[in-house]
């Protein structure tokens, strides 16, 4: 695998990221709240639009901290490695999730666990 390219493609992903909550950042900050005159259907549809700005940001902060991490796995020389059991992260899943933190079985392993305790 070619480290520098795995490195220039994940900070480029970074530089995507910062971009999308700059101009996120830019959106919101203009926001005036519920104003007295707004019918009840335009506080509602500024109330989704806020929650669903909110809801972006969110994952975009998370992609973007997953990247930043893979990025310090790769200045550790750990890049590619699962988290896991320590084995190798096939270089097709990595392709496809250059920030990918687990192989295949344990990241099954760990979407099956959180849906077993979010079941509780």
């Amino acid at each position: 695998m070619d480290m520098l390219a795995v490195r220039k493609r994940l900070e480029g992903e970074k530089s995507r990221l910062e971009g999308v909550l700059d101009a996120a950042g830019r959106g919101l900050g203009g926001e005036e709240g519920v104003r007295p005159d707004q019918l009840p259907a335009e506080q509602a549809a500024d109330t989704l639009n806020r929650e669903l700005d909110t809801s972006v940001e969110v994952r975009v902060r998370s992609e973007l901290a997953a990247v930043e991490a893979a990025l310090g796995r790769l200045d550790a020389g750990r890049y590619g490695l699962c988290e896991v059991c320590g084995g190798e992260i096939a270089e097709a899943r990595l392709e496809a999730m250059p920030a990918a933190r687990f192989c295949v079985a344990d990241q099954a392993r760990a979407e099956k666990d959180a849906r077993l305790r979010g079941a509780h």
